[in-house]
């Protein structure tokens, strides 16, 4: 662990398995069409997609022999979505935040519930 990071994995990977579980609660029982008016809800998930996304660049800058060894994690993903989140406020497509929601989290979810389970 680098000196500059009071954080182990398994914070980081907590901090992602928690983010994840508030998206679920957030969107729990929605469709679509109701994701797409509710700005509340949708700054919610944002908000703890950039969570996701920072634990994931955390890990890979100051652990990166575990994110080498668990590269099938899409730790950069995570990053390059918060990024785009982060400074495309204004331009962020809600439809494509969904899918990602309902395709891209629950897999993500038990890689993280695997990984907190071996460290």
């Amino acid at each position: 662990m680098s000196g500059s990071d009071p954080h182990r994995v398994a914070d980081y990977l907590g901090h992602i398995l928690q983010a994840i579980d508030n998206i679920r609660d957030y969107t729990n029982g929605a469709t679509l069409d109701a994701y797409l008016l509710d700005r509340k809800t949708q700054d919610a998930v944002v908000r703890n997609l950039e969570v996701i996304g920072e634990a994931s660049n955390n890990i890979v800058k100051h652990h990166a022999a575990f994110a080498n060894s668990h590269s099938d994690v899409p730790w950069r993903f995570a990053y390059e979505m918060r990024n785009a989140l982060s400074h495309g406020y204004f331009t962020i497509d809600h439809t494509i935040v969904w899918q990602t929601i309902q395709k891209d989290l629950p897999p993500l979810r038990a890689q993280i519930v695997e990984l907190m389970q071996l460290s």
